[in-house]
């Protein structure tokens, strides 16, 4: 198995006969250059993890190659005349020229009563298990795990309890273009916060008067 990462949660994984693309997002890329792909996988609606622009033209060099996601992202892309195929827990998927395996759970918890969305963790050739924006348990034993390591949903005390119950030979990092895009979080902070605050931004050098 050969893995590329093209950024945050953005891989190109090739196994076999596959040649497969997970998560083309907004922090992603370039991934728009990739030709001969078996599958698009995608474990969500955020931007972070799938651009609909973007995806529409990997679609248009690589016509043949289906999209699955979860149910709520299959909704979502065809508000953008982008058809995929909605995967469920338990499905396995044998046409793409790698097994993989899908599962279906809740997105993680951002805030409070935050309307959920649905997320799809997926195994790739028996080998990689892509847990999207979850800690799900793969529930038997993996060769390698892509660990989510930073997120507005998630501390870096979690990541690291989630990597011992998994417990893979191999680790690799994914979703850490938050740490060097903070304009997520203070969106989140702004938008969530209390209505009488007010959110500043302090950038380096630029001084407020508060």
């Amino acid at each position: 198995m050969r893995i590329t990462k093209y950024g945050h949660s953005c891989l190109h994984i090739v196994d076999e006969q596959a040649s497969i693309l997970t998560d083309p997002g907004v922090f992603s890329g370039p991934f728009e250059r990739l030709t001969e792909l078996t599958a698009v996988l995608l474990t969500h609606q955020h931007p972070d993890h799938v651009d609909p622009e973007r995806l529409t033209a990997v679609l248009a060099t690589n016509p043949d190659a289906p999209v699955y996601a979860d149910p709520d992202t299959v909704a979502a892309l065809a508000e953008h005349g982008i058809e995929a195929t909605a995967v469920q827990t338990g499905d396995v998927l044998d046409d793409l020229g790698t097994q993989v395996q899908a599962w279906v759970v809740d997105h993680a918890i951002i805030y409070g009563d935050l309307p959920g969305i649905t997320n799809a963790c997926y195994l790739v050739g028996d080998r990689l298990f892509l847990p999207g924006d979850s800690f799900t348990l793969p529930g038997r034993d993996v060769d390698i795990l892509a660990l989510p390591v930073s997120a507005p949903w998630m501390a870096v005390k979690e990541a690291i309890d989630y990597l011992h119950e998994v417990a893979p030979a191999v680790a690799v990092p994914i979703h850490e273009k938050v740490l060097a895009n903070p304009a997520m979080v203070y969106g989140l902070i702004d938008r969530l916060g209390p209505e009488a605050t007010r959110w500043v931004n302090l950038d380096d050098g630029q001084p407020q008067e508060l």
